[in-house]
């Protein structure tokens, strides 16, 4: 049986995975679930132990997983059922976020930042990557609006219009303390698509 979890699938369809890749689906969840909450637990973090929950997203196209600490929930991309190996390195990676932010506690915390590579390395995995090096797709984006400073005449290319006033950020440090001056404010030079 397959479960629908918002945008993500507990099991594939079974159009889109031979038997055994299904079969081998439904016996890696519960396992790699298993996995986290001790790995999570060997480290102090029972509290959120308790409360997680993995799964398989077939949303996710470009990356190999995601981490949401607000739900608890780490997310896998079932195309790291390719590379085997990679799938355990990948939960940990992700469970690394989770475990970093329930450090911190309220506090921001950079998402591969100091206490990521701390919590990487009681994992397990010293030295790791930010990002993946599968071969997964990748995605291209076209900057549809460019913006230009007047001042130091440097381009800003973006995939969305800017809606709030912005100034470049190197001439307001350089001549404005790091303030924000309307003199250096972003403006628009070329626009493809609609406005």
């Amino acid at each position: 049986e397959f479960v629908l979890v918002g945008r993500a699938l507990r099991l594939p369809k079974p159009e889109q995975a031979s038997d055994a890749l299904v079969l081998h689906f439904q016996g890696l969840g519960p396992d790699l679930e298993r996995q986290a909450r001790d790995l999570l637990r060997a480290n102090g973090a029972a509290r959120i132990a308790a409360e997680l929950r993995v799964e398989w997203n077939s949303w996710l196209k470009t990356s190999a997983g995601r981490a949401d600490y607000r739900q608890k929930l780490i997310s896998l991309n079932p195309r790291l059922l390719e590379h085997p190996p990679e799938i355990d390195r990948t939960l940990r990676h992700e469970l690394a976020h989770l475990l970093a932010q329930f450090r911190a506690g309220r506090r921001r915390i950079l998402p591969h930042g100091e206490e990521w590579q701390q919590a990487c390395r009681d994992l397990g995995i010293k030295g790791e990557k930010r990002c993946h090096s599968l071969p997964f797709p990748t995605r291209r984006y076209v900057a549809r609006f460019i913006y230009r400073c007047p001042n130091c005449r440097q381009e800003f290319p973006r995939l969305r219009r800017v809606r709030r006033a912005v100034a470049c950020l190197a001439c307001c440090r350089a001549y404005n303390g790091g303030e924000f001056d309307a003199r250096f404010r972003l403006r628009l030079i070329s626009c493809s698509g609609t406005l």
